[in-house]
């Protein structure tokens, strides 16, 4: 066996033990040199990333469907016969592969961008020991092959980012907010420990390919199976921020320090991708032999579009009104996540309905719509905050209503800020729009209603960043802000999410075919390309990103040699200097008029009054409030499938 077949074959371990001896090794490494230690840091998240891209190029090669195996303690590795033997095991297929690069590509801009941000902390030795176990933990959500050790990464996770969230220690609000991510996580994996010891207790084993064929095999669904289905699914939405679940994801994710929150984001959707394994695999596993079990994934399909839908709409109306640009954000990413559960819950739905042309139609879209959502998310959302933590370093305030003019002194941020933004909103031709575009066209076949909604609510969108855009960049200038551009590693770490959001923008149906397609195939299995649905005169629906920038760059030379060959004209002394606002006057006793971020939308704010005053007395902000949601939750959520 050659060198490069034997790290292929060890990958799946390698990846995962590279940021975790990073991470121990780094408070010694400090000890030497400050600098070394942040090389050392930027080395760790570099090799893992770099071996991760690696790996998922052979397991996108393969289709996606074949899954890298590690089991640790085998002889043999991949020969080592799992099912009849207790080992720990590691299983990299399309979907795993596709989750991988997302947590390795968000990291690597989060660790560059680290190295100003943090630079005037005390505690950075924590900070970046932190940083790369909470990468390693993420890594270890997607690839770990039994559910107990789901469990035990889901608590890694949790840990670190606890840790990251009151970094700032001089901030009693990051105690708070790492306090309540805290109590939320501790609280639903007990109930995680509780719902795997059930399926110990009825099936005596841990691994989930030998749960999966377990649950359903002679055709009947038990009422414990249905009760564990609940909890997995309630538990794991609460880690991806789901509403009515999201309550203390606000206050972490503003707290955070910018680079952990972008990484957050990641760790969401390691959530996100528990949820999508327990409804695909672990039960999805015998979807063809058990009618009951044909029932009850259906339902869970349903669950997951309701979860989805109120994600979307209660996440994108509270960022409207929201003056904290990082709590704004925070909602934003709520509000994201449920694309993702409503693209692959509908694929879930269409796919235990039984109709295979149904699936074929739209079903399948609507799951490789949610996929590709998370890669987009993960870069644009990640990028945001980026953009956010680096509006906070230059204008000392996370209040939208305490600033401006920002856009003078720091083009690249504004640039970099518009390119997320458009992203974010599904502006053509972002990636943003490629993955929307997909779910779009498939819910519309199953809910033209739930269609419209998932449109409405990108408005929205664009309306929150707009508001963020007016209130950070333009207008005139606080002097009490620093001046000139942030330094150049942060410009670095955002520039790593923005080009890849540009090649994901500008080349869809190749990411779909080579990378997207895969992770569709790893869950449903081989079906028709998915692809084919983003290229040009493909038929209804067509979309080609290359095409309309061809047409808008000729649509923008066009109005460039229009303005050149225009008559100048003239301007009376001191006339059409300062900017007419249809009729209004634009400064009163020699002060500029400037609205405050907080008022941009207040009579849309004013209309929905009703709507606004109960949601403002659910966020409350006590703890133990937020905690009956989520067992309110979980409680419906088992009860609605326990008695299907």
């Amino acid at each position: 066996m050659s060198f490069y077949d034997s790290l292929i074959e060890n990958a799946p371990a390698i990846i995962i033990a590279i940021p975790l001896l990073f991470a121990f090794a780094t408070p010694l490494i400090s000890k030497l040199s400050k600098v070394l230690r942040n090389a050392w840091a930027i080395m760790g998240v570099l090799f893992s990333g770099a071996l991760m891209y690696v790996l998922a190029w052979e397991v996108f090669r393969d289709g996606g469907s074949v899954a890298r195996t590690y089991v640790f303690g085998g002889a043999e590795g991949t020969s080592f016969d799992v099912l009849s033997n207790i080992r720990i095991t590691f299983y990299v297929d399309g979907m795993a592969a596709f989750m991988g690069l997302i947590m390795a590509t968000v990291a690597l801009g989060a660790v560059i961008y680290s190295l100003s941000f943090v630079k005037k902390y005390t505690g950075q030795d924590k900070y970046y020991t932190l940083l790369l176990l909470m990468l390693a933990a993420n890594f270890g959500m997607v690839f770990t092959g039994d559910i107990f050790n789901l469990f035990v990464w889901f608590e890694v996770s949790s840990v670190a980012i606890c840790g990251l969230v009151a970094f700032r220690t001089n901030r009693g609000e990051s105690f708070e907010g790492a306090a309540k991510y805290l109590i939320y996580s501790t609280i639903a994996g007990l109930l995680l420990l509780f719902a795997i010891g059930i399926l110990y207790g009825q099936y005596g084993h841990l691994n989930l390919e030998y749960l999966s064929a377990a649950i359903g095999a002679d055709g009947t669904i038990l009422i414990v199976d249905k009760i564990v289905l609940g909890i997995l699914i309630t538990v794991f939405a609460l880690k991806a921020g789901a509403v009515p679940m999201h309550m203390a994801t606000p206050d972490a994710y503003s707290e955070a320090p910018a680079p952990i929150t972008a990484m957050m984001v990641t760790a969401s959707q390691a959530g996100l991708y528990a949820v999508f394994r327990t409804g695909w695999t672990l039960y999805g596993g015998n979807i063809s032999r058990a009618a009951a079990e044909l029932d009850l994934i259906h339902a869970v399909g349903y669950v997951l579009v309701i979860l989805g839908l109120l994600s979307m709409f209660v996440g994108v109306t509270l960022a409207l009104v929201q003056k904290d640009i990082k709590r704004l954000m925070a909602y934003h990413a709520i509000s994201q996540t449920g694309y993702m559960l409503l693209g692959v819950g509908v694929g879930l739905a269409v796919y235990a309905s039984g109709d295979n042309t149904d699936f074929s139609l739209y079903g399948r879209t609507a799951l490789a719509g949610g996929i590709f959502h998370i890669f987009n998310h993960a870069l644009y959302k990640g990028l945001l905050f980026l953009t956010a933590g680096a509006i906070i370093y230059k204008a000392g305030t996370r209040d939208l209503n305490k600033m401006g003019g920002l856009g003078r002194d720091m083009k690249m941020t504004a640039l970099f800020f518009i390119i997320g933004a458009l992203a974010i909103a599904g502006i053509p031709p972002s990636n943003g729009f490629a993955s929307k575009f997909l779910i779009y066209e498939s819910v519309f076949h199953f809910n033209p209603v739930i269609g419209a909604i998932a449109m409405l609510v990108s408005l929205l969108t664009l309306a929150s960043f707009v508001k963020v855009f007016y209130a950070a960049f333009m207008g005139p200038k606080n002097s009490e802000m620093k001046t000139g551009e942030v330094p150049r590693s942060m410009l670095i770490g955002m520039s790593v999410l923005a080009g890849m959001i540009l090649v994901f923008s500008f080349l869809p149906s190749l990411v779909l075919s080579e990378i997207v397609d895969p992770a569709v195939t790893a869950l449903a299995g081989p079906g028709p390309e998915i692809g084919t649905n983003l290229t040009l005169f493909s038929g209804q629906g067509s979309w080609n990103a290359l095409v309309l920038l061809g047409v808008l760059s000729i649509v923008l030379i066009l109005g460039i040699l229009i303005r050149s060959w225009g008559q100048k004209g003239t301007v009376p002394n001191g006339e059409g200097k300062k900017p007419y606002l249809f009729g209004n006057p634009t400064e009163v006793n020699g002060n500029p008029i400037v609205v405050p971020a907080s008022n941009v939308y207040w009579g849309f704010v004013k209309a929905l009054q009703k709507y606004y005053r109960p949601m403002e007395k659910m966020h409350s902000g006590l703890i133990n409030e937020y905690v009956f949601w989520f067992v309110a939750t979980a409680g419906m959520v088992m009860l609605a499938l326990a008695f299907l």
